[in-house]
């Protein structure tokens, strides 16, 4: 079933690891209170939006327990978040430099610049994110031409010549018969999915699905149902389980079963089990979701996906999504698969008929970026930059391996999280790293099992090995320090 070894890597949290880590978020717990308790009686004082005294018999607008975390969790390590960029997300990228003399409730900019700060946190696999080529002389080029905006949705006044280019292009790219492009990625999940599937269907999920393929599964009506992660035995079961008992009550036949999937998770770093996963939907009749976000692009000799990446029929997976975000340096989404579907996605989706056209711009850096990556271009730069990611992915995981980090996912993942586990290692390490002038991306509960913190790096093209030489080095010098 597989052409060549498929190796991922998830090392269980040792105990003492665990233990330290429940340990960690026990005592920030407890000084929250403390100073919840402080809080209320103005020993300290807070800057937090609260309920009003006059309004505390109505419906609280605020969560207890959310808002608890809120301001004594997350506020403590808020600095690693939302840093203002000022360049382009390149392999090195500036940043304002900001300040708060509060503990985080509130920054301020300095006016000052760091500069040449290594990116390893932008979702920029091939390295198209950048201000000079092709690809920004041709978006300058189209923006001349037709301007920024469209202003309005396609099926009115907004469909343009170059968004029927651009379908034509994904779908022979994609080596399907039809597509249909989005301006929004997050949008392309979340409002088609509803239009695919309704009350009477069912929803195979991943329990790691992304939120947008969450949301699109709750709004569609469908009932949901969610198997481990990548463990076929789990989905089979759910499988067997709809076909014998069909609904609740009435066990009429599901209308539909849809198993939801994702190429890449952005989280884990893990590559989907494709081919048993198409085995498993032809014997048992379902239709298969694929959201290719991450693995568009950044997978596959051709750059085609993970589909590409097992040699496998596109025509075996009927819907194919992916978002122009990430490999192709641009905004919006696709879906691609037989004319039929996309025909009826054109009339139902609330996406494509209520939310406003591409830009033309930004259509026109997703078809030259394209066009490079299928050597369209008459030169080798897309193989060029495919092989590059690939290289660059295997030297960054072998290299963080060897040095005794833990690591998770797929070997062939350009998505390597890298494990953290306790509270106080989140915050420290990566302002750490941003001392030494490399950005990367901490990440903790509630997007992450509570003990199961991380830091997440995205490899890119663009990146050179002496870059990735220096975050390997300083990841490890400031882990122990953190």
């Amino acid at each position: 079933m597989y052409k060549k070894p498929f190796v991922e890597s998830f090392e269980e949290t040792p105990l003492l690891v665990a233990v330290l880590t429940y340990m960690g978020y026990g005592i920030l717990t407890i000084f929250g209170y403390l100073r919840d308790f402080l809080r209320q009686w103005n020993i300290e004082k807070c800057h937090v939006a609260r309920e009003r005294e006059e309004q505390k018999d109505f419906v609280p607008l605020y969560q207890d327990f959310e808002n608890f975390y809120t301001r004594n969790l997350y506020m403590r390590i808020r600095d690693n978040w939302n840093r203002p960029i000022c360049s382009v997300p390149g392999a090195k990228m500036d940043l304002v430099q900001r300040v708060s003399y509060n503990y985080n409730w509130t920054f301020e900019h300095t006016g000052k610049v760091v500069k040449d700060v290594i990116n390893m946190g932008s979702y920029n696999y091939l390295g198209f994110a950048e201000n000079t080529g092709a690809c920004a002389d041709a978006a300058i080029e189209v923006t001349q031409q037709y301007g920024v905006g469209v202003g309005s949705t396609r099926c009115e006044m907004g469909n343009l010549g170059i968004h029927e280019e651009l379908e034509q292009l994904v779908a022979r790219f994609l080596g399907v018969e039809s597509s249909m492009a989005f301006g929004m990625g997050f949008a392309t999940n979340s409002m088609n999915i509803p239009a695919l599937t309704g009350k009477g269907c069912l929803i195979l999920s991943d329990e790691l699905n992304h939120a947008s393929l969450v949301l699109g599964a709750r709004l569609s009506g469908s009932t949901i149902r969610v198997f481990k992660h990548n463990n076929m035995q789990s989905l089979e079961k759910l499988l067997r389980d709809a076909i014998v008992h069909g609904q609740p009550r009435t066990h009429r036949p599901w209308k539909k079963i849809l198993i939801v999937v994702e190429g890449i998770y952005s989280m884990e770093g893990s590559i989907v089990r494709l081919p048993e996963i198409i085995a498993l939907k032809k014997r048992y009749k379902a239709y298969l979701y694929l959201d290719e976000a991450h693995s568009i692009g950044a997978l596959g000799p051709n750059g085609r996906g993970v589909v590409d990446y097992f040699g496998l029929d596109p025509k075996d997976v009927d819907i194919m999504m992916g978002t122009f975000t990430k490999s192709f340096g641009a905004a919006g989404g696709y879906i691609g698969g037989r004319k039929e579907l996309i025909d009826y996605l054109r009339r139902h989706s609330h996406s494509a008929l209520y939310a406003t056209s591409m830009s033309p711009p930004v259509a026109q850096q997703i078809i030259t970026s394209m066009k490079i990556i299928m050597g369209e271009d008459g030169a080798t730069l897309g193989a060029d930059r495919l092989r590059q990611l690939s290289e660059n992915t295997t030297y960054f995981r072998r290299k963080l391996h060897d040095m005794g980090f833990i690591i998770y996912g797929n070997d062939d993942s350009p998505v390597v999280p890298m494990m953290l586990y306790m509270p106080a290692k989140i915050g420290a390490f990566g302002r750490e790293m941003m001392k030494r002038n490399i950005g990367t991306v901490v990440v903790g509960f509630p997007a992450t099992p509570i003990i199961e913190s991380r830091a997440r790096f995205c490899i890119s093209a663009a990146h050179t090995s002496e870059m990735l030489d220096t975050v390997g080095h300083l990841s490890l010098k400031y882990y122990r320090v953190a």
